[in-house]
């Protein structure tokens, strides 16, 4: 079952309000929870008089997802541009499956660049968070690949998990896997040039 992380109500309002994504220093990651928050108010104030940065078009983005992965045909893909008061979100989507296994990978591609900085972690909320937890059937934790924030989730009963990663603080990585092994989740990961995503700024 996929977590989901909830900003305060007053914090998600500051966010839809006052965040835009203008062209600015590239800041690195945050090692912590508490990094995180410092750099979510920083940006907050920084953020408030920009203009929103376009975000790429979809096209480009489904570009980026293979035909194959991990040697599963490519059975969906889809694209949209979609935006609400005055914000636009452009996301890619595929699926991938081997049915003799009956084994299902989702990859979506999201680029948050008109509502860039703080408010893209309000889409993701994991990257403010420190976790690192254990159950008798699987994990859960924010780890780093390849040096990006990312959140990885693991039941090892039902052989099913997720796994998001951010990069260059605007585009959101999300796979979700079913029947396959934690290891072929995560690979997932290796198999998409996140370099080329980054590039796409």
């Amino acid at each position: 079952m996929k977590k989901i992380f909830l900003l305060p109500l007053g914090i998600a309002a500051l966010l839809a309000l006052n965040s835009c994504g203008g062209n600015k220093e590239e800041k690195e990651e945050p090692e912590n929870a508490m990094e995180a928050l410092q750099q979510f108010a920083e940006e907050a104030k920084e953020n408030a008089n920009k203009e929103p940065v376009d975000p790429v078009d979809f096209r480009e983005l489904k570009a980026l997802l293979p035909e194959k992965m991990l040697g599963m045909e490519r059975t969906e893909s889809s694209g949209e541009k979609s935006g609400a008061m005055g914000f636009t979100i452009s996301n890619a989507k595929a699926e991938y499956e081997n049915k003799d296994d009956n084994a299902t990978i989702r990859v979506e591609l999201m680029d948050t660049g008109g509502i860039a900085g703080v408010a893209t972690m309000a889409l993701a909320a994991w990257t403010m968070a420190d976790i690192d937890k254990e159950t008798a059937t699987g994990y859960e934790k924010t780890t780093k690949i390849n040096g990006h924030k990312a959140y990885e989730q693991y039941d090892n009963e039902r052989k099913s998990g997720e796994l998001n990663v951010m990069v260059a603080r605007r585009f959101i990585v999300n796979v979700n896997a079913s029947n396959v092994s934690a290891d072929q989740m995560k690979a997932v990961i290796s198999e998409l040039d996140l370099d080329k995503l980054e590039d796409l700024k």
